[in-house]
């Protein structure tokens, strides 16, 4: 018994000892992970447009730091295949292509309907109801721009789709969904200046029908209509360069169908 209290008294159970516990102390961030995460949020929020050459001396001069810590964190967007080293050693937002299209259509379809799939019955009744504000929000930036520029409606868009997509539950499918936004991001802004506001329809459309199915808890519906919301923006800088590059290959055509 003696020594069983012994134990007790040394680690501290139930003998009213209140010591401070030992922990591991917490390293700041590094630079380069801000460098990174900042560059990659960028990318992801739209914020350079395709073919855009990003020299390290100026994106060092605009986060305020030294070149290392950018050069670090361009080689890792490089090999993430967000970005793509230039012979001068500069770094370039990949240009549109159709097959590079066609790509990401498939893969965001495919990986982000799964996760649209998946938040379905997990979704309560609030997180709804924070969506329909989100779609609310993405229509007053629509309706804003020219008076403000693009990046509160990409904002908006982003917020929406990364709510729904985080209430998945999966931590294998956000890293990849992010992944995908990180090459699409300049892809959705080319997009977005594409679109006539006044003319086609909306953004908020597709996003409105996304949210009524699955209020209805109809995950087939919402990922149909994802496909749609989609399609709307791959669809439209396709048929741009449909005009001037010639039709798609017919291997590649079941990548555009709506399903």
């Amino acid at each position: 018994m003696r020594q069983a209290a012994a134990v007790i008294r040394r680690h501290g159970a139930d003998t009213g000892d209140h010591s401070p516990v030992v922990l591991t102390p917490v390293a700041r961030e590094t630079v380069q992970t801000q460098v990174y995460r900042e560059l990659r949020r960028a990318l992801m929020h739209g914020r350079f447009t395709p073919g855009q050459v990003l020299t390290i001396v100026d994106l060092a001069k605009s986060l305020n730091t030294s070149t290392m810590p950018v050069r670090d964190a361009l080689s890792r967007l490089i090999s993430e295949q967000a970005l793509e080293a230039m012979p001068n050693r500069s770094v370039r937002v990949p240009l549109i292509s159709v097959e590079r299209l066609v790509d990401l259509r498939r893969a965001r379809t495919l990986i982000e309907g799964e996760a649209l799939a998946l938040a379905t019955p997990r979704l309560a009744l609030a997180d709804l109801a924070s969506a329909r504000g989100a779609v609310s929000d993405y229509d007053a930036a629509i309706a804003a721009r020219g008076v403000c520029d693009i990046e509160e409606e990409l904002d908006a868009n982003y917020g929406f789709h990364m709510s729904l997509y985080i209430a998945s539950g999966s931590s294998i499918l956000m890293p990849i969904i992010e992944s995908l936004w990180l090459q699409s991001g300049p892809i959705i802004r080319a997009a977005t200046l594409a679109f006539d506001p006044t003319s086609t329809v909306s953004g908020p459309h597709y996003h409105s029908e996304i949210v009524e199915a699955l209020e209805a808890r109809n995950s087939a519906a919402a990922r149909q209509a994802l496909e749609r919301d989609i399609g709307r923006a791959f669809d439209l800088l396709i048929s741009q360069l449909q005009a001037s590059e010639g039709p798609v290959p017919s291997a590649q055509k079941g990548g555009l169908s709506h399903g």
